[in-house]
């Protein structure tokens, strides 16, 4: 068995996915119809929209199978978002990169793949694919209407992204923050693990706004943005909730770990800087709350103590500055 490659772009890859906060949704209509019309026109058993995460494939949709995700080394769809268009395998048994697949030789017996790369901008998040339990070829007439299927599942995603996204910076907005805090923190609760919420001001925001422009002030948003990305982990929820408001949930995090994170991105902060040349700092203060499912069960509670927590650090960094000058 071949494992599917690494994308040279998978930074950016994975980065976009996580910004989508679709991963463990729970199903939609809307892509649920695409599989249906997928095995119904190409006469197959299983179809699926597939998101490729880190470590596993995950079916936003799917209809012929009972498993939600399988691991990313032994799947197919992750060999399908390394090019682009159509990845197709008349016959699993025939082909020495998926002969002794775990999906081929055991349940769900998958003997033929059709699968197209489904894109937001220039990233391949996944795919949408029919499978079969018998080889079959696939014609030029199947492949355009299987990439015709993708373009809807591509709008859809698209349509996602806009409800749930920060058009600026990327990140997720505050209706995406919280519905995404909303899952994760029901895992929390469930399996009983710790998580911490953060909430980030900029300070001096307004100051760069009027000495250096609007244009620059994005650029300081987008920049903090970035910032976060690259401190926080991957499975740590992001968000801009509006202004120069920003907001973190770290999962299975105590105060040490946080507190850890805090100053990796003063650190990156004043390196991004340095390597922009940029005549001013990012500067913030932040609030932190730690989770606790039986006081503090909603994310709307933790971000109003956080909110008050920030405030109070801000307060007293003003202090400071007052107290050094």
């Amino acid at each position: 068995m071949l494992n599917p490659a690494i994308p040279q772009d998978e930074e950016a890859r994975i980065a976009a996915l996580r910004i989508l906060n679709i991963l463990d949704t729970e199903p939609e209509e809307r892509f649920d119809r695409l599989t249906r019309m997928a095995k119904r026109l190409f006469s197959v058993p299983i179809a699926t929209v597939t998101l490729v995460d880190t470590n596993r494939q995950w079916f936003k949709s799917q209809v012929g199978l009972t498993a939600s995700e399988t691991p990313r080394n032994i799947s197919i769809c992750a060999h399908t978002i390394l090019g682009e268009g159509i990845f197709t395998v008349p016959d699993t048994l025939q082909d020495e990169r998926f002969i002794d697949n775990p999906l081929v030789t055991g349940d769900p017996n998958i003997r033929f793949y059709a699968g197209c790369s489904l894109k937001i901008g220039e990233q391949s998040l996944g795919t949408l694919c029919v499978i079969d339990r018998e080889p079959r070829e696939f014609g030029r007439e199947e492949r355009e209407l299987l990439m015709d299927l993708a373009e809807m599942a591509e709008r859809e995603l698209v349509a996602v992204q806009l409800a749930s996204t920060d058009h600026l910076t990327q990140l997720s907005n505050r209706r995406g923050f919280e519905t995404l805090t909303h899952h994760a923190l029901s895992v929390c609760r469930r399996m009983q693990r710790p998580a911490t919420v953060l909430l980030f001001d900029l300070n001096h925001f307004k100051g760069i706004n009027d000495t250096f422009g609007h244009a620059e002030g994005d650029r300081a948003l987008k920049a903090f943005a970035q910032g976060l990305l690259v401190v926080f982990r991957n499975s740590d929820v992001i968000g801009r909730l509006g202004g120069d408001e920003f907001a973190v949930l770290m999962t299975g995090s105590n105060a040490k770990s946080s507190a850890s994170a805090i100053s990796r991105l003063r650190e990156w902060l004043v390196a991004d800087r340095l390597a922009h040349g940029r005549l001013y700092g990012i500067e913030f203060s932040v609030g932190e709350i730690e989770f606790d499912a039986v006081k503090l069960d909603s994310i709307e509670t933790l971000l109003d103590l956080a909110d008050a927590a920030m405030y109070q650090d801000k307060r007293e960094s003003r202090k400071g500055a007052d107290t050094s000058s």
